[in-house]
């Protein structure tokens, strides 16, 4: 609970510089968008604030987050959704997780896990036109990721690349299904 009384006004106020901090809170500033319900901007909030985090991880110390986002605020709302989760999460989490697998969460196994951690980014920043959805499987690759690389549990590791994959795919489909319905809706006005 410690992370919801030091929340400040902006995320950079928030998350602080350190690494492990970080991975705390890109963990739960993803959660709320586990639910199927708009939160307009913290998509892409949380998808770049996830490739940031990546990017330090890939480069042994922390990158810096640009003005745009290092001002974001947090609004009533999300403070209050972060509150609930984090006591549920701390709970379950620490009822599931352990430190097993090592070799997934050391200094050589780096590169993959910034990687993957950047691709979820990518896939939650990436807007899936009509979809109210389409954040649910990016933001569990986000948090499976962030809290087995905090926690340094290979086998949440292990789901979040497989969630990493599973949102990516997810993403190029909705894309794919959107450009063929709006071709087609085109050609019955535009023959």
């Amino acid at each position: 609970m410690a992370q919801v009384a030091s929340m400040g006004g902006t995320l950079t106020e928030t998350i602080g510089e350190n690494a492990r901090t970080r991975l705390v809170w890109l963990g739960l500033l993803a959660m709320p968008l586990l639910l199927p319900v708009a939160l307009p901007g913290m998509g892409l909030a949380v998808g770049a604030l996830s490739v940031f985090v990546a990017c330090g991880l890939c480069l042994s110390h922390q990158v810096p987050l640009p003005r745009w986002l290092a001002k974001r605020g947090l609004n009533a709302r999300v403070k209050t959704l972060l509150a609930r989760m984090v006591s549920r999460a701390v709970g379950t989490i620490g009822r599931v997780s352990r430190p097993r697998l090592l070799p997934l969460s050391n200094r050589p196994a780096r590169l993959l896990n910034g990687l993957m951690l950047t691709v979820a980014g990518l896939a939650m920043a990436t807007p899936v036109p009509v979809v109210s959805f389409d954040n649910v499987l990016p933001a569990l690759a986000i948090v499976l990721l962030s809290w087995g690389l905090r926690l340094r549990d290979g086998v949440m590791l292990m789901a979040g690349y497989v969630a990493t994959a599973v949102a990516v795919a997810s993403v190029v489909l909705l894309w794919w299904g959107g450009s063929v319905v709006a071709l087609q809706l085109m050609s019955l006005f535009w023959p």
